[in-house]
């Protein structure tokens, strides 16, 4: 390969934007796809904004790119939470949570297919969450992340003799505007949770960047149909936030 082209989602903050700079770092091109811009530059960085809820929006974007660039690394790493008591739960949230984080995961890996295959090469890594094991108020969030395992087992199953590795990285707790947006970084809420975890700290957005870097490296394609957990031992036991 004479050029490494990753495609990330969610790459202008939190894990995404820590994931970015892994890849810029270790020479790749990284193609943002996500609803807003990058908040600093590079010239190996090119933003292409879409909101990856929107299906047909999503389709044209990934067309588009594929139509330019040979990607051989996928990263599908936005997300949102929507949370809400079982009481509380909108079928409209559901909906929202399962075009960003399945049909998304989908379209995407489709449009990066025909590349991967030529190159007889590719690596794709979803990351998902440790509340896919089940958190309170995550319904929806827990339900899309949990069957975003379900898609890499089975793509790892179908692609690994055309040289292509799927995985996924499951997060949390990571310290990200998405967790604080919850839990004040420097709460009493805060501390009680990192005080629970047997590492007796919160992640890091660069803690589950080097996971990815690791899943996504050329010489590990031993390594597919895994879920690889990034949460401080937080996935041994439950987890109350």
């Amino acid at each position: 390969m004479s050029e490494k082209i990753a495609l990330v989602t969610g790459a202008s903050a939190g894990i995404g934007k820590s994931i970015c700079q892994h890849l810029l770092e270790d020479g790749y091109v990284v193609l943002n796809l996500s609803r807003r811009g990058s908040e600093s530059s590079h010239e190996r960085l090119i933003d292409h904004p879409v909101d990856l809820a929107d299906v047909e929006a999503t389709k044209e974007a990934i067309a588009e790119l594929a139509g330019q660039y040979d990607i051989t690394t996928l990263v599908h790493n936005a997300g949102v939470i929507r949370p809400n008591l079982i009481e509380d739960v909108q079928l409209e949230d559901l909906q929202y949570l399962t075009n960003l984080h399945l049909s998304a995961s989908i379209v995407l890996t489709q449009g990066v297919l025909d590349a991967m295959k030529r190159a007889g090469f590719g690596r794709i890594v979803i990351i998902g969450s440790r509340a896919m094991l089940g958190l309170e108020t995550r319904t929806s969030y827990s339900a899309t992340k949990a069957a975003q395992i379900g898609l890499v087992r089975t793509w790892a199953m179908e692609l690994g003799q055309h040289g292509i590795t799927v995985n996924a990285v499951a997060p949390g707790p990571i310290l990200t505007d998405m967790f604080t947006d919850v839990v004040p970084e420097d709460s009493d809420k805060a501390e009680q949770i990192a005080r629970g975890l047997p590492v007796r700290r919160l992640g890091r957005a660069d803690d589950v960047a080097r996971a990815v870097m690791f899943l996504a490296a050329p010489d590990n394609g031993f390594v597919t149909g895994q879920c690889l957990f990034v949460c401080g031992g937080a996935s041994l036991g439950s987890l109350s936030l």
